[in-house]
C-alpha cells in the first residue's frame, strides 16, 4: 500500500491520494510534502466528504486538475488538445485525457508514447464496458 510505504520511508514517493484528497491538496494546502501536511489533508478530506457529495467533489476535481503545462481542468484541456468542449469529446479522446493524469507534464494525449497508448486503450475499453451495462 502506497500510504504505508510512504510512512515507513518517511518520504512521499508513491501517489496514494484519492480524488477527494487531491481536491483538498490542490485547493487548500501548500505543495510542501511532509507528514503534518498529510495529516491536515486527511482531516480536511474527512470533513469535506461529510458535507460535499461525491458527484460535486468529482466536478471540482475535473475543473481544477492540471492537464498540462498551464492547462487546468478537463474543459480547458479538451479545447487545447482537441479544439472542442469536453462535452463533444469522443470516448477515445476522453480516454486520452484520462491516460495522461499520472503525469500530464510528461505525457501528451496526442502522442504515440507507449504508456499513453496502452492506458488509452484500457480506459476506452472500461468506458465501453460501463456503457454496455447501461443498455
Amino acid at each position: 500500500d502506497a500510504f504505508v510505504e510512504n510512512f515507513r520511508s518517511g518520504r512521499f514517493k508513491y501517489g496514494a491520494s484519492t480524488i477527494s484528497q487531491q481536491v483538498i491538496k490542490n485547493v487548500y494546502l501548500s505543495p510542501t510534502k511532509n507528514p503534518l501536511r498529510k495529516i491536515k489533508e486527511a482531516i480536511l478530506t474527512y470533513r469535506m466528504e461529510q458535507v460535499v457529495s461525491k458527484k460535486r467533489i468529482l466536478e471540482i476535481y475535473l475543473n481544477i486538475i492540471e492537464m498540462g503545462d498551464g492547462i487546468f481542468g478537463v474543459q480547458e484541456a479538451a479545447k487545447y488538445y482537441f479544439g472542442k468542449p469536453a462535452s463533444a469529446l469522443t470516448v477515445n479522446e476522453a480516454a486520452k485525457l484520462a491516460a495522461i493524469l499520472p503525469n500530464p507534464i510528461k505525457y501528451h494525449p496526442n502522442s504515440d508514447q507507449k504508456f499513453v497508448t496502452n492506458r488509452t486503450r484500457i480506459i476506452a475499453s472500461r468506458i465501453a464496458k460501463i456503457e454496455s451495462y447501461k443498455k
